[in-house]
């Protein structure tokens, strides 16, 4: 029978924390990025304008069709030359970083596209209508009136997304990057108390998503009411 040895963790947690702090960094740029694409992405799916509909439609099932891990490895492989001109980067620049920013938040907005599109879809026909007939333009009514009304019901959804996005981060291993599960195991190889960090850095995640979804729960209690 096993036996945990659980003294690892104590001295690890400096790292652990520093590797906290990437996955935090992937997951809040990936959230904040992939809600504002996202909501350009539903509103072009939307558009009467069939070029700005087609890509629109062709970027969300492209992304929506392949594996995280392997647009992950698209960005890290392909690409990291191409990104260090686009956005100026230093050559310190840890590339794996951005590139996992980068992908993460490009990924993300597919799936935050589809959840804002049904949103605004859900907003009655009405109001539309009668912001056109107070004399706003198409993007003024989708701007002030639609959108205001769908992020409003769509919170819930949106935060039950970044929760699997969160939990998605630790995927950047294949990266070798030292994120928090990563800095787990590896603190747990060096050690030879891989089960027990693996384990801890589990429980972890598991603490971080009850928290969330508990939060979730909690605020489609609100909406209904």
């Amino acid at each position: 029978m096993h036996e945990f040895d659980w003294s690892s963790i104590g001295p690890g947690l400096p790292y652990l924390w520093q590797g906290m702090i990437i996955t935090l960094k992937i997951t809040s740029l990936a959230i904040v990025v992939g809600i504002l694409w996202g909501t350009l992405l539903a509103v072009m799916r939307l558009s009467s304008f069939k070029p700005v509909r087609w890509f629109a439609s062709a970027y969300v099932n492209l992304f929506r069709a392949v594996p995280l891990v392997m647009v992950l490895l698209w960005f890290y492989l392909i690409v990291p030359g191409f990104l260090q001109k686009v956005l100026g980067l230093s050559p310190k620049t840890d590339i794996r970083l951005i590139s996992a920013m980068v992908a993460f938040a490009l990924f993300e907005a597919a799936y935050y596209s589809e959840i804002i599109r049904a949103g605004i879809i859900s907003i009655a026909r009405g109001q539309s209508s009668a912001a056109l007939a107070l004399g706003m333009t198409q993007w003024q009514s989708m701007q002030l009136v639609i959108l205001p009304q769908a992020f409003r019901a769509m919170v819930p959804l949106l935060l039950t997304q970044a929760i699997v996005l969160f939990q998605d981060t630790s995927l950047v291993y294949v990266l070798g990057l030292a994120d928090f599960f990563r800095s787990a195991s590896n603190i747990g190889d060096r050690d030879g108390t891989l089960v027990e960090m693996v384990l801890f850095a589990g429980f972890i995640y598991f603490v971080i998503s009850l928290s969330a979804s508990l939060l979730v729960r909690y605020l489609k209690k609100r909406t209904v009411s």
